[in-house]
């Protein structure tokens, strides 16, 4: 399970840390791609697999679904970690969620998320409103 919040830098050649916590859920293969919220996620492989499956089970016919699909796989990538436990991103999809010089990485259960951190900061502020928490958590049945 991926948890908690890490603040990495960006290099110049898009490279980025992986925090420790996460690594060994990542040794296996990974995928990072586009996601929703303007930011990026990253898969273990097996994971990536049952949300491949899941796509796949969705009806073709359906625009939202060949639109989420195609918004997820033509911004993917497979990667792997350097032995220092750092993953390239590639251009396009720093570009895509604005990171410059830093990311801020956070665990959402079966993935990672990589955000820009003025991004993240908004987001987080939402996120500890109380009203707003209490709304977004309506009619999820917690």
């Amino acid at each position: 399970m991926f948890t908690g919040e890490y603040r990495h830098s960006v290099d110049e050649k898009g490279r980025v840390a992986v925090p420790s916590k996460f690594r060994a859920q990542l040794e296996g293969g990974a995928f990072v791609s586009r996601w929703i919220d303007a930011c990026l996620a990253i898969f273990p492989k097996g994971e990536w697999d049952a949300l491949a499956a899941k796509v796949a089970a969705l009806p073709i016919a359906d625009a939202s679904s060949r639109t989420f699909q195609r918004f997820i796989f033509a911004g993917a990538f497979e990667i792997d970690l350097d032995r220092q436990g750092r993953v390239v991103l590639p251009a396009s999809l720093r570009s895509f969620a604005a990171l410059e010089g830093e990311a801020v990485i956070v665990g959402s259960r079966d993935h990672a998320e990589i955000w820009a951190p003025a991004r993240w900061d908004d987001y987080r502020r939402e996120l500890e409103s109380p009203e707003a928490l209490a709304q977004h958590l309506s009619g999820l049945g917690i």
